[in-house]
């Protein structure tokens, strides 16, 4: 018999660049909610859990219809703990299943088809897991570096004069989801394994919100995608 993925949400108490994040306002619900509401109306998941240290984290993950089945320690909860670390604590907590979601709270513009492709891509393709991904805004092999003295130089000389558009296509991490087949993350402890996939959103839908500029320019291209 096939499970439904499990899906889990790290949301821990403690974030200090933007002091309760997880639960700030955002466009008319806690910031938290939109990456819950997502994630049930996709439905592909057997339960939502909510893994975190915080009571009041808690009680709005459970409004908002995720699930708490226990408390984070506070050995998981702090600047050093690792999403691998806090990911494996929660599969032993939660027993069975065969593929999981770890879906941050901070993702409030995927969408609940999101979820549907990767997933297929997982076990269509029979991959170890599927990072969501976004292009660069600007090709990172023409970046600059600063000399001692803050004189500008190429970080890659070799790609001085070459068009942006003749370089090799680059992704990186959109910071928003991670599906995975618990027995490979269960042997491989990481997210980006030995047989790793993407699914790529638009530039648009990936913002990774770590500033107070991020939070409001995330609410700004929110407010956007909720118009069409």
């Amino acid at each position: 018999m096939t499970l439904k993925p499990v899906c889990i949400i790290p949301a821990r108490g403690g974030s200090k660049r933007i002091p309760r994040k997880n639960i700030l306002p955002f466009n008319g619900k806690p910031l938290i909610a939109w990456s819950i509401e997502a994630a049930q109306q996709s439905n592909i998941f057997s339960k939502v859990v909510v893994s975190t240290d915080d009571d009041e984290i808690a009680d709005i993950a459970k409004k908002h219809g995720a699930e708490i089945p226990f408390i984070r320690e506070a050995s998981l909860a702090n600047d050093f703990a690792t999403t691998a670390e806090v990911l494996l604590d929660a599969l032993s907590k939660l027993g069975e299943t065969q593929t999981a979601c770890c879906l941050y709270p901070t993702a409030p513009l995927l969408k609940p088809n999101d979820f549907q492709k990767a997933y297929q891509e997982l076990i269509s393709k029979n991959a170890d897991s599927v990072v969501c991904v976004t292009e660069f805004d600007f090709h990172p092999l023409r970046a600059f570096s600063k000399s001692k003295n803050n004189a500008l130089e190429f970080t890659w000389p070799e790609n001085a004069l070459t068009r942006s558009q003749d370089l090799p296509d680059m992704l990186h991490d959109a910071g928003a989801f991670y599906f995975f087949k618990t027995t490979q993350f269960l042997k491989q402890k990481k997210l980006v394994m030995n047989n790793t996939i993407g699914y790529e959103i638009e530039r648009s839908r990936a913002v990774d919100i770590d500033t107070p500029q991020d939070f409001e320019f995330a609410k700004l291209l929110h407010a956007q995608m909720m118009k069409v």
